[in-house]
């Protein structure tokens, strides 16, 4: 114990004694301090990275719930010679998917009470295996109440002793004979699942492409540790949260764009009864071409939904593209004029001018514009906009989903020697910190990320005060599609070329020079030296670009200073990417990157007992095993063990009483 001196003990008096409330003598100090020293000493717990994942439920429960194939891979390890192959993939399946594999189980007639006694026997194995690197107390808080008091003793069990053998034995009996083994079973997989992995972190893009955006949301509602670094979809969907005309309009647009309403009409119970009228009503005769959804593989829309799909796309396509003229004619300090598509038609030629160039329009038909006026919302615009802002904003479940990003997330998070944020830090073409002005003041880098941030709580947190900025909301509308967005990190969103001019020279999307400059070692270095960081000893961690290992593109840059973990996850991606998604797993060992094959379907998991094929690059190994104390919170534990060792001497000079 350090030498300390009166000075200090008297400086920190006031701290002591609330600490003396909590640990109210000798013996419950020097009982917390050894509890806190031996933390220290235990195996650094298994942290899991996923990003991307864009509403794809299915695909993202299952990586959870096989924790990126460590549960399958602790299967193979420790019970190589214990569970033949087969058995191996029917324990993964069931401890993946309890509920569904026993209804499967039992309507094949495979369950009777040999098999509950072997498969209660095995699942305490594993069970065993996967809580050993935490202390019992962290275990008994993660057990299920009705089954905690027998799962603590069926882990604790003594394999040699004698003398409880029979007791054991009954304990697995009589679960049985009462017929509580399924809700056991169950249980028990449902802790493995928890304990495989003791922190998940999701950088961003939840929302948008796949149908199953609030599910994935309920299951993080529910998950025992996680954070969120935004991506420039979630923002989209904070901000249509927030009331923002703007956002929800850019949110119902895509969400037609690919006929998936899964998510706005289900997940929210958003109306869009007033859309659909008023789309009939001006595009009723309008063949939208352009607008004609591209259907995804769930999406629940027949052929004959497309008609008035595309009349809706349309419509909503319209009013946004003059919200979002008017939005950057409040904010000219975005450098964004140049995007106030419907000023730059000449409604006479059919033409538009970008860049000095002059474009055809493919679509001739704009009822609702006015040519004098282009970007003025008309009388039945502003009802229908007022309509969906109340059903947004009175969507209970969304309000509660947003609250979840808000509470779990943020634009960048340190955690344990890495830096996780979205998509980039702005740069310019020499490498510099991009310098963006907001509100007279001018950000860069680390400091651009937390102004973000600031504003980005502002517009929900104030939203309906009058008093508070009123750029607030729109600041999430930048981050979507912001031309210097860290969270977009691209000169411009082509959303109105691809819509409405053929030549697709007007539809590339240069990218911010970040993504040039991050395969450079030294560019990366430097990044993480400004966040305080060991650039030697730690890594940047993205998603937001899908790599395209089909192109041998290696999702590992600068060394390994940077990993881009963006593989596709998203459907849509796929045939670009060439695979399915990566994560990342952080454990004890080192660091591994995970590449995944395309998920088939739980149908299949369970019935087939498929699992996802995924390739483990191992990154980084250690020959000495990464200990709590290693990590931050065990910075956290070493200040708490010095605080109580302070009181722990103050106690014994006689500073403060000790209470018996």
């Amino acid at each position: 114990m350090r030498q300390v001196d009166i000075k200090e003990l008297e400086d920190k008096r006031d701290y002591l004694e609330l600490l003396a409330k909590q640990y109210v003598n000798i013996p419950s100090v020097c009982t917390e301090i050894i509890n806190l020293q031996a933390i220290l000493n235990l195996p650094k717990a298994t942290e899991h990275f996923m990003t991307d994942v864009h509403g794809e439920y299915e695909a993202f429960s299952h990586v959870l719930r096989n924790a990126s194939g460590v549960l399958r891979q602790k299967l193979e390890d420790n019970f190589e010679n214990t569970f033949s192959k087969q058995e191996q993939k029917s324990l993964a399946a069931l401890i993946y998917y309890p509920e569904r594999k026993i209804e499967a189980l039992k309507i094949q007639n495979i369950i009777d009470d040999d098999w509950y006694k072997i498969t209660l026997y095995r699942l305490i194995l594993v069970c065993r295996l996967v809580s050993s690197k935490y202390t019992r107390s962290k275990v008994r808080k993660a057990l299920p109440k009705d089954f905690a008091y027998i799962i603590e003793e069926l882990l604790h069990e003594e394999e040699h002793a004698v003398n409880k053998k029979e007791y054991y034995n009954e304990i697995i009996h009589t679960i049985i004979t009462i017929n509580r083994a399924d809700e056991f079973i169950i249980e028990i997989s449902h802790l493995i699942q928890r304990l495989a992995v003791d922190h998940l972190h999701l950088l961003g893009d939840i929302y948008d492409r796949g149908p199953g955006a609030h599910k994935i949301m309920d299951e993080l509602i529910k998950y025992h540790s996680v954070d969120i670094q935004w991506g420039n979809h979630d923002v989209l969907w904070m901000g249509a949260a927030a009331g923002s005309d703007v956002c929800i309009a850019n949110v119902l647009r895509i969400a037609l764009r690919y006929a998936n309403l899964e998510t706005i009409e289900d997940g929210y119970g958003i109306n869009l009864l007033p859309l659909a009228r008023f789309a009939m009503n001006y595009y009723g005769e309008d063949p939208c071409s352009a607008f004609r959804p591209k259907i995804c593989q769930e999406s629940t829309f027949r052929d004959a939904d497309d008609e008035i799909i595309a009349q809706m796309h349309k419509a909503i396509a319209i009013i946004q593209f003059k919200l979002e003229g008017q939005l950057v004619e409040r904010h000219p300090e975005y450098n964004m004029l140049d995007r106030q598509m419907l000023k730059r038609i000449d409604y006479n030629k059919f033409e538009i001018d970008i860049n000095g160039e002059k474009y055809k329009i493919n679509d001739q038909n704009f009822p609702t514009v006015d040519i004098k006026n282009p970007l003025k919302l008309i009388d039945e615009e502003i009802d229908l906009i007022n309509r969906l802002r109340a059903s947004f904003m009175n969507s209970e479940k969304m309000q509660k989903h947003t609250r979840l990003l808000y509470a779990k997330g943020s634009m960048y998070l340190v955690y344990n020697e890495n830096l996780m944020y979205h998509a980039c830090i702005p740069v310019n073409e020499e490498g510099d910190y991009q310098k963006i002005l907001i509100r007279g003041k001018y950000y860069s880098g680390r400091s651009l990320l937390d102004q973000f941030e600031r504003m980005a709580r502002e517009a929900y947190f104030a939203r309906g005060d009058e008093s508070q900025n009123s750029d607030s909301a729109d600041i999430l509308w930048y981050l979507w599609k912001g031309k210097y967005s860290p969270l977009f990190g691209k000169d411009v969103m082509t959303t109105f070329e691809r819509y409405f001019i053929d030549d697709k020279r007007t539809h590339n999307e240069p990218k911010n020079a970040y993504f040039k400059f991050r395969e450079i070692p030294s560019f990366c270095k430097k990044i993480l030296r400004d966040f305080e960081l060991d650039p030697e000893n730690s890594h940047i961690i993205n998603g937001h670009v899908p790599v395209e290992t089909k192109k041998g593109e290696s999702p590992i840059k600068a060394d390994g200073r940077m990993l881009v973990i963006d593989g596709g996850f998203s459907k849509a991606y796929q045939a670009k990417t060439g695979i399915a998604g990566y994560t990342l797993i952080y454990n004890s060992l080192g660091l591994r990157l995970v590449a995944h094959e395309p998920f088939e379907s739980i149908q299949r998991a369970v019935l087939q007992e498929t699992d996802v094929l995924s390739t483990t690059i191992v990154l980084e190994k250690t020959n000495n095993r990464k200990r709590v104390s290693n990590t931050d919170v065990g910075k956290s534990l070493k200040k708490q063990v010095s605080n109580l060792e302070l009181l722990l001497i103050a106690y014994r000079k006689g500073l403060i009483r000790q209470n018996s």
